[in-house]
Protein backbone atom coordinates (compact mmCIF):
# COMPACT_ATOMS: atom_id res chain seq x y z
CA UNK A 1 0.00 0.00 0.00
CA UNK A 2 1.03 3.58 -0.91
CA UNK A 3 1.75 5.56 2.39
CA UNK A 4 0.81 9.08 0.40
CA UNK A 5 -2.65 7.95 -0.73
CA UNK A 6 -4.81 10.90 -0.73
CA UNK A 7 -7.52 11.22 1.63
CA UNK A 8 -9.58 12.44 -0.97
CA UNK A 9 -9.72 9.08 -2.77
CA UNK A 10 -10.82 7.51 0.71
CA UNK A 11 -13.58 10.26 0.95
CA UNK A 12 -14.65 9.45 -3.08
CA UNK A 13 -14.52 5.59 -1.59
CA UNK A 14 -16.68 6.40 1.06
CA UNK A 15 -19.33 8.66 -0.88
CA UNK A 16 -19.19 5.28 -3.25
CA UNK A 17 -20.25 3.21 -0.50
CA UNK A 18 -23.27 5.24 0.93
CA UNK A 19 -24.87 6.27 -2.54
CA UNK A 20 -24.41 3.09 -3.83
CA UNK A 21 -23.29 4.55 -7.82
CA UNK A 22 -20.69 6.50 -9.19
CA UNK A 23 -23.12 9.10 -10.39
CA UNK A 24 -24.89 9.68 -7.20
CA UNK A 25 -21.22 10.23 -5.62
CA UNK A 26 -20.18 12.58 -7.79
CA UNK A 27 -23.27 14.97 -7.22
CA UNK A 28 -22.89 14.89 -3.44
CA UNK A 29 -18.97 15.50 -3.66
CA UNK A 30 -19.11 18.02 -6.16
CA UNK A 31 -16.98 16.10 -8.33
CA UNK A 32 -17.11 14.67 -12.37
CA UNK A 33 -17.76 11.37 -12.27
CA UNK A 34 -15.11 10.58 -14.31
CA UNK A 35 -12.61 11.98 -11.56
CA UNK A 36 -14.42 10.05 -8.86
CA UNK A 37 -14.14 6.82 -10.54
CA UNK A 38 -10.38 7.56 -11.08
CA UNK A 39 -9.87 7.78 -7.11
CA UNK A 40 -11.47 4.81 -6.50
CA UNK A 41 -9.47 3.03 -9.30
CA UNK A 42 -6.42 4.70 -7.67
CA UNK A 43 -6.86 3.79 -4.47
CA UNK A 44 -7.99 0.02 -5.39
CA UNK A 45 -4.84 0.11 -7.23
CA UNK A 46 -2.84 1.45 -3.83
CA UNK A 47 -4.62 -1.07 -1.58
CA UNK A 48 -4.20 -4.11 -4.12
CA UNK A 49 -7.48 -5.38 -4.28
CA UNK A 50 -11.13 -4.81 -5.66
CA UNK A 51 -13.35 -2.73 -3.96
CA UNK A 52 -16.47 -2.55 -6.07
CA UNK A 53 -18.44 -5.05 -8.41
CA UNK A 54 -21.05 -3.82 -10.61
CA UNK A 55 -24.63 -5.16 -9.99
CA UNK A 56 -28.08 -4.70 -11.51
CA UNK A 57 -28.85 -1.95 -8.81
CA UNK A 58 -25.36 0.04 -9.44
CA UNK A 59 -21.72 -1.37 -7.61
CA UNK A 60 -22.14 -3.67 -4.71
CA UNK A 61 -19.15 -3.11 -1.97
CA UNK A 62 -16.56 -6.04 -1.90
CA UNK A 63 -16.04 -8.08 2.03
CA UNK A 64 -12.43 -5.80 1.29
CA UNK A 65 -14.56 -2.68 0.92
CA UNK A 66 -16.67 -3.15 3.74
CA UNK A 67 -14.23 -4.00 6.07
CA UNK A 68 -12.71 -0.79 5.27
CA UNK A 69 -15.34 1.32 5.72
CA UNK A 70 -15.52 1.77 9.65
CA UNK A 71 -11.68 2.98 9.39
CA UNK A 72 -12.54 5.41 6.74
CA UNK A 73 -15.54 6.59 8.67
CA UNK A 74 -13.17 7.32 11.29
CA UNK A 75 -10.78 9.28 8.88
CA UNK A 76 -13.76 11.28 7.96
CA UNK A 77 -14.55 12.00 11.70
CA UNK A 78 -11.04 12.75 12.38
CA UNK A 79 -10.93 15.44 9.33
CA UNK A 80 -14.13 16.99 9.73
CA UNK A 81 -12.95 17.51 13.89
CA UNK A 82 -9.70 18.85 12.21
CA UNK A 83 -11.54 21.49 9.93
CA UNK A 84 -13.51 22.22 13.09
CA UNK A 85 -10.61 22.79 14.99
CA UNK A 86 -8.48 24.69 12.13
CA UNK A 87 -11.75 27.00 12.02
CA UNK A 88 -12.01 28.16 15.71
CA UNK A 89 -10.12 30.70 17.14
CA UNK A 90 -8.73 30.18 19.86
CA UNK A 91 -9.01 33.77 21.07
CA UNK A 92 -12.44 34.20 20.23
CA UNK A 93 -15.74 32.14 21.14
CA UNK A 94 -16.37 31.20 17.42
CA UNK A 95 -16.79 27.78 15.15
CA UNK A 96 -19.20 24.96 14.41
CA UNK A 97 -19.55 22.84 17.96
CA UNK A 98 -21.50 19.31 16.94
CA UNK A 99 -23.72 18.40 20.10
CA UNK A 100 -25.23 15.08 20.72
CA UNK A 101 -28.23 14.90 22.56
CA UNK A 102 -31.40 12.84 23.66
CA UNK A 103 -34.18 13.24 20.93
CA UNK A 104 -36.35 14.65 24.24
CA UNK A 105 -33.86 17.09 25.94
CA UNK A 106 -33.15 17.84 22.02
CA UNK A 107 -36.95 18.74 20.84
CA UNK A 108 -37.90 19.88 24.25
CA UNK A 109 -35.59 21.32 26.60
CA UNK A 110 -32.30 22.41 23.91
CA UNK A 111 -34.40 25.08 21.96
CA UNK A 112 -34.65 27.36 24.94
CA UNK A 113 -31.40 26.62 26.47
CA UNK A 114 -29.74 27.32 22.79
CA UNK A 115 -31.32 30.28 21.95
CA UNK A 116 -29.64 31.94 25.50
CA UNK A 117 -26.62 30.77 24.01
CA UNK A 118 -26.58 31.94 20.24
CA UNK A 119 -27.52 35.43 22.27
CA UNK A 120 -24.27 35.07 24.21
CA UNK A 121 -22.39 33.94 20.89
CA UNK A 122 -23.46 34.47 18.18
CA UNK A 123 -20.31 33.37 16.39
CA UNK A 124 -20.85 29.47 17.24
CA UNK A 125 -22.64 27.44 15.20
CA UNK A 126 -24.40 24.17 16.54
CA UNK A 127 -24.80 21.24 15.06
CA UNK A 128 -28.00 19.58 16.81
CA UNK A 129 -27.96 15.51 16.80
CA UNK A 130 -30.49 13.87 18.00
CA UNK A 131 -30.10 10.52 19.21
CA UNK A 132 -30.99 8.02 22.28
CA UNK A 133 -28.19 5.71 21.41
CA UNK A 134 -25.02 7.30 22.89
CA UNK A 135 -22.52 9.21 20.53
CA UNK A 136 -18.89 8.18 20.51
CA UNK A 137 -16.93 10.85 21.32
CA UNK A 138 -13.64 9.25 21.34
CA UNK A 139 -14.57 8.86 17.59
CA UNK A 140 -15.89 12.56 17.37
CA UNK A 141 -19.24 11.45 16.72
CA UNK A 142 -20.03 14.43 18.75
CA UNK A 143 -17.97 17.02 20.45
CA UNK A 144 -20.20 18.07 23.36
CA UNK A 145 -22.80 15.27 24.61
CA UNK A 146 -25.82 15.64 27.09
CA UNK A 147 -26.03 11.68 28.07
CA UNK A 148 -28.48 9.60 29.83
CA UNK A 149 -25.71 7.70 31.89
CA UNK A 150 -22.44 7.76 33.54
CA UNK A 151 -19.31 8.16 30.90
CA UNK A 152 -17.15 5.23 31.10
CA UNK A 153 -14.30 6.74 28.97
CA UNK A 154 -11.28 8.12 30.76
CA UNK A 155 -10.65 10.84 27.98
CA UNK A 156 -13.62 12.21 28.54
CA UNK A 157 -14.66 15.54 30.24
CA UNK A 158 -17.89 15.23 32.33
CA UNK A 159 -20.24 17.41 34.79
CA UNK A 160 -23.23 15.06 36.50
CA UNK A 161 -26.42 17.16 36.13
CA UNK A 162 -28.32 14.81 38.34
CA UNK A 163 -31.20 12.66 38.08
CA UNK A 164 -34.02 13.31 36.17
CA UNK A 165 -37.15 12.01 37.51
CA UNK A 166 -39.61 10.53 35.41
CA UNK A 167 -43.35 9.54 36.44
CA UNK A 168 -46.63 7.95 34.77
CA UNK A 169 -48.34 10.34 32.92
CA UNK A 170 -51.35 10.63 31.45
CA UNK A 171 -53.89 13.50 28.91
CA UNK A 172 -56.77 14.17 31.17
CA UNK A 173 -59.19 13.31 28.80
CA UNK A 174 -57.74 9.80 28.85
CA UNK A 175 -58.62 9.59 32.38
CA UNK A 176 -62.11 10.86 32.34
CA UNK A 177 -62.76 8.06 29.30
CA UNK A 178 -60.91 5.18 31.50
CA UNK A 179 -60.34 5.85 35.26
CA UNK A 180 -57.20 6.69 36.90
CA UNK A 181 -55.50 3.41 38.06
CA UNK A 182 -54.87 3.02 41.87
CA UNK A 183 -51.73 0.55 42.25
CA UNK A 184 -49.60 -0.79 39.80
CA UNK A 185 -51.26 -4.08 39.25
CA UNK A 186 -54.27 -1.71 37.60
CA UNK A 187 -52.20 -0.74 34.92
CA UNK A 188 -52.70 -4.22 32.90
CA UNK A 189 -55.30 -3.14 32.03
CA UNK A 190 -54.81 0.23 30.23
CA UNK A 191 -53.59 1.25 26.97
CA UNK A 192 -50.10 1.90 28.05
CA UNK A 193 -47.15 3.61 25.65
CA UNK A 194 -43.79 2.41 26.19
CA UNK A 195 -40.58 1.13 24.15
CA UNK A 196 -40.36 -1.62 21.46
CA UNK A 197 -36.47 -2.66 21.89
CA UNK A 198 -34.72 -1.99 25.79
CA UNK A 199 -31.68 -0.02 25.31
CA UNK A 200 -28.94 -0.58 28.03
CA UNK A 201 -29.79 2.56 29.68
CA UNK A 202 -33.75 1.49 30.19
CA UNK A 203 -32.44 -1.23 31.67
CA UNK A 204 -30.21 0.11 34.41
CA UNK A 205 -32.84 2.76 35.36
CA UNK A 206 -35.40 0.27 35.69
CA UNK A 207 -33.67 -1.80 37.29
CA UNK A 208 -36.22 -2.77 40.61
CA UNK A 209 -39.10 -1.16 39.54
CA UNK A 210 -42.45 -3.10 38.92
CA UNK A 211 -42.63 -5.27 36.05
CA UNK A 212 -42.68 -2.81 32.87
CA UNK A 213 -42.23 -4.30 29.72
CA UNK A 214 -42.82 -4.39 25.62
CA UNK A 215 -45.81 -7.43 25.94
CA UNK A 216 -47.66 -5.08 28.17
CA UNK A 217 -47.27 -1.77 25.71
CA UNK A 218 -50.26 -1.11 23.43
CA UNK A 219 -48.17 1.30 21.69
CA UNK A 220 -44.44 0.88 20.90
CA UNK A 221 -42.00 3.22 20.09
CA UNK A 222 -38.05 3.33 19.99
CA UNK A 223 -38.37 7.15 19.95
CA UNK A 224 -39.45 9.06 23.65
CA UNK A 225 -41.04 11.97 21.32
CA UNK A 226 -43.03 9.54 19.86
CA UNK A 227 -44.34 8.07 23.11
CA UNK A 228 -44.53 11.55 24.56
CA UNK A 229 -46.84 12.96 21.55
CA UNK A 230 -48.86 9.39 22.09
CA UNK A 231 -49.24 10.25 25.89
CA UNK A 232 -49.88 14.01 25.26
CA UNK A 233 -52.94 13.06 22.43
CA UNK A 234 -54.70 11.06 24.79
CA UNK A 235 -53.48 7.69 23.41
CA UNK A 236 -52.84 5.81 27.38
CA UNK A 237 -50.46 6.18 30.04
CA UNK A 238 -46.26 6.96 29.66
CA UNK A 239 -43.13 7.85 30.85
CA UNK A 240 -42.66 11.46 31.07
CA UNK A 241 -39.86 13.49 32.63
CA UNK A 242 -41.20 15.42 35.61
CA UNK A 243 -39.70 18.83 35.35
CA UNK A 244 -41.10 18.93 31.80
CA UNK A 245 -44.68 17.30 32.87
CA UNK A 246 -44.75 20.28 35.37
CA UNK A 247 -44.65 23.23 32.82
CA UNK A 248 -47.13 21.68 30.50
CA UNK A 249 -50.05 20.92 33.29
CA UNK A 250 -51.68 19.72 30.23
CA UNK A 251 -50.89 16.04 32.15
CA UNK A 252 -51.82 14.58 34.75
CA UNK A 253 -49.77 12.25 36.97
CA UNK A 254 -50.78 9.15 38.22
CA UNK A 255 -49.48 6.66 40.39
CA UNK A 256 -46.71 9.18 42.17
CA UNK A 257 -44.93 6.35 43.74
CA UNK A 258 -43.77 5.45 40.60
CA UNK A 259 -41.00 6.88 40.22
CA UNK A 260 -37.55 6.41 38.23
CA UNK A 261 -34.31 8.40 38.01
CA UNK A 262 -32.48 9.11 34.97
CA UNK A 263 -28.87 10.21 34.89
CA UNK A 264 -27.76 13.23 33.01
CA UNK A 265 -24.43 14.24 32.31
CA UNK A 266 -22.88 16.81 30.39
CA UNK A 267 -19.81 15.36 28.43
CA UNK A 268 -16.87 16.48 26.01
CA UNK A 269 -13.66 15.37 24.64
CA UNK A 270 -10.94 16.19 26.82
CA UNK A 271 -8.85 17.21 23.87
CA UNK A 272 -11.17 20.14 23.46
CA UNK A 273 -11.57 21.91 26.81
CA UNK A 274 -9.39 24.42 25.00
CA UNK A 275 -11.48 25.23 22.69
CA UNK A 276 -13.06 28.01 23.34
CA UNK A 277 -16.55 27.18 21.48
CA UNK A 278 -16.82 23.88 22.98
CA UNK A 279 -16.07 25.03 26.17
CA UNK A 280 -18.66 27.85 26.14
CA UNK A 281 -21.46 25.64 25.06
CA UNK A 282 -20.11 23.14 27.66
CA UNK A 283 -21.00 25.68 30.81
CA UNK A 284 -23.99 26.61 29.03
CA UNK A 285 -25.42 23.20 28.85
CA UNK A 286 -24.59 22.83 32.21
CA UNK A 287 -25.80 25.92 33.12
CA UNK A 288 -29.18 25.38 31.26
CA UNK A 289 -30.18 21.90 32.49
CA UNK A 290 -28.95 22.44 36.45
CA UNK A 291 -32.14 24.92 35.64
CA UNK A 292 -34.09 22.56 34.06
CA UNK A 293 -34.18 20.17 36.83
CA UNK A 294 -34.39 23.16 39.68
Amino acid sequence: MDDETDWQHYRSFLAVLEEGSLSAAARSLGLAQPTLGRHVQLLEAALGTTLFTRSPTGLAATDAAKALRPFVESMRASAQAIDRHAHASRDTVAGTVRLGVSEVIGIEVMPAILASFRQAYPGVVVELVLSDRNQDLLQRDADVAVRMVAPVQEALLARRIGAIELGLYAHPSYLERRGEPRQVSDLASYDLVGFDEALPYIRRMSAGMPPWHRDMFALRSNSNVVQLAAVRAGFGIGFCQVPLAIREPVLARVLPSVSLPLECWVVMHGDLRSQPACKALFDALVEGLLSYLA
